[in-house]
């Protein structure tokens, strides 16, 4: 799939970043979709893209939305949307970006947009490193990445979307006091991300006991993967981490 992993497909390849080895996700599209899909495909999907600017130009977060927004936030790998569509439908004041490059989680999030009358909602479909490129300094009060794909196998570990460079990105891109919320149910993932997280200066982990890492985030939906792993015996991890300013 993309980051997240609401509907795993199995590893297909995907485009390439930094080469064909380092794509951080696999196929693009899962089982056909039906007729109103492609039909909300091909006609509300245009008007939501996020449209990048020229290179080495930054977006204008809050005239991608059609009404003012008090703050921008981004997930990163949106799944099936639920949780993004949630959060959009308890925050109409946010304005709230989507990175997913699986063709069938899209269609799912354009299904509760359109349900729901979210105009608050922006949907960017390709690698989403594009996107933070494009993001200006300190202009994301929040930013998700919630069950990405782990790529469990050793081989593969240089795809996880968590990287040095990555974590640098999301800090550059969060305003002083901004959050970055990551979610797992991988053990090694969550290892993985903590230490990272804790060779960038910028984001200090917000846990002060045990317990806050194994509770969901406030508000939290849940999401259609998180419901299999606790049913499989796999126990969530929540991290967050706070820009410093």
């Amino acid at each position: 799939m993309a980051y997240g992993r609401d509907e795993l497909p199995p590893d297909e390849g995907g485009t390439a970043i930094e080469g064909a080895d380092r794509a951080f996700y696999g196929r693009r599209k899962g089982k056909r979709l039906r007729a109103g899909q492609e039909q909300r495909l091909a006609d509300l999907l245009p008007r939501l893209r996020v449209a990048l600017p020229a290179e080495g130009a930054r977006l204008d977060l809050p005239a991608l939305f059609p009404h003012p927004v008090d703050e921008v936030w981004l997930e990163i790998g949106f799944g099936g949307g639920e949780h993004l569509a949630a959060q959009a439908t308890r925050h109409p004041q946010v304005g709230i970006i989507g990175a997913e490059p699986f063709v069938n989680g899209v269609v799912k999030l354009l299904r509760a947009v359109d349900d729901g009358d979210l105009a608050n909602v922006r949907i960017w479909d390709e690698d989403a490193t594009q996107l933070l490129a494009a993001i200006p300094d300190a202009s994301l009060a929040r930013v998700y990445l919630l069950y990405p794909d782990p790529w469990p196998k050793r081989r593969q570990r240089k795809r996880r979307f968590v990287s040095d460079e990555t974590l640098a990105e999301i800090a550059r891109v969060l305003k002083p006091g901004g959050v970055f919320r990551f979610a797992s149910d991988i053990d090694d993932y969550a290892g993985w991300t903590l230490v990272r997280a804790a060779r960038c200066d910028a984001l200090d982990w917000t846990a002060e006991a045990a317990a806050d890492w194994t509770r969901p985030f406030p508000e939290w939906p849940g999401t259609r993967y998180e419901a299999k792993a606790i049913a499989a015996g796999r126990g969530p991890t929540y991290l967050e981490f706070r820009r410093l300013g």
